[in-house]
């Protein structure tokens, strides 16, 4: 386990709360398996109807620990955690609330398409820059997008990496609400107590019918994953992680 993801329970909610606030909330290997591992504690504890996660103030999360990239990328292997988590993520049978707050990039961003209620703050954009990296998008952001937000509206986001602003993430209904940084933890745990507290059979019927099966979900994060772990190898990666790290020291 690591403290950089810290699990607390507040009567049926569990909270999912990442928390490495000096870089941002950029997620380590350690890190994903650690939410893996509180997600499937919290689906096989009956008492746990609700799964939340949350970041620091200001952060949500900064995407992928690019250092975890770079060890990959110069030809390491393993990784393997970043995929489970993202399975465990898209076969939850309990609901999923996050509250973010600034920074949302990479999967900072994408988790949120698995989620039943998301609630942010006016200072979150929602960013995924993986062309720019030489990546590809993940967690079936490549299918579940389009969906959402419209094949013009999620080619801006995933492909052209234009960053979406809370208010444009609301309008096109990515998100539920939008609220004050100082009301964000408290809205999102209300809305939490408030689906926990519904009739459980009853809610997981609903939530089924209108996520549908899984399959097609599963089957997108798959089919991401080879090509991202194709690209973590490319000469346009490794020149893109190259790049970005000079302009971090310089900065």
């Amino acid at each position: 386990m690591t403290d950089h993801i810290l699990i607390e329970r507040r009567g049926a909610v569990q909270i999912i709360r990442l928390n490495r606030p000096d870089k941002k909330n950029a997620i380590t290997r350690a890190m994903y398996a650690a939410m893996a591992a509180a997600l499937a504690a919290g689906e096989a504890d009956p008492p746990v109807r609700v799964h939340v996660f949350l970041g620091v103030p200001g952060a949500f999360s900064a995407g992928n620990d690019l250092a975890d990239f770079m060890a990959v990328a110069m030809g390491g292997e393993g990784g393997n955690e970043v995929w489970d988590f993202l399975l465990a993520l898209a076969q939850a049978q309990k609901p999923l609330v996050s509250g973010v707050d600034g920074i949302a990039v990479g999967i900072g961003a994408t988790l949120n398409l698995h989620c039943d209620v998301t609630i942010a703050t006016p200072r979150t954009a929602f960013h995924t820059p993986f062309v720019d990296l030489g990546l590809v998008p993940e967690a079936a952001s490549s299918l579940l997008a389009p969906k959402l937000l419209g094949h013009q509206r999620a080619f801006a986001l995933l492909c052209l990496g234009e960053p979406l602003p809370a208010e444009s993430a609301l309008a096109a209904g990515l998100i539920h609400a939008v609220v004050a940084e100082d009301r964000l933890e408290a809205e999102a745990l209300a809305m939490a107590e408030k689906i926990a507290a519904k009739p459980p059979q009853a809610l997981r019927i609903a939530r089924d019918l209108m996520r549908g099966p899984r399959d097609a979900v599963v089957a997108r994060i798959q089919e991401e994953g080879e090509h991202f772990r194709a690209r973590l190898k490319s000469d346009e990666a490794r020149s893109a992680f190259a790049a970005f790290l000079a302009r971090k020291k310089s900065a």
